[in-house]
């Protein structure tokens, strides 16, 4: 009986970990989203588009000639 109750303490254990994993997670993209959008994150992450698509185009122009 005491094993029994010590792998159900353990579950209930796991399941508050992933709860506060999943809690963090939502935290961190709630700051990133709010920085990307009123903290002039917008712009930078349009120029990493912009290079990242520039870096792309420019590489296959370059396999075409």
């Amino acid at each position: 009986m005491k094993k029994l109750l010590k792998i159900e303490t353990e579950l209930g254990q796991a399941t508050t970990e992933y709860a506060l994993v999943l809690l963090g997670a939502a935290v961190i993209a709630l700051l990133v989203i709010a920085w990307a959008t009123d903290g002039g994150g917008a712009g930078r992450i349009g120029e990493l588009f912009d290079t990242v698509l520039s870096g792309i185009f420019d590489r296959t122009e370059e396999l075409g000639q």
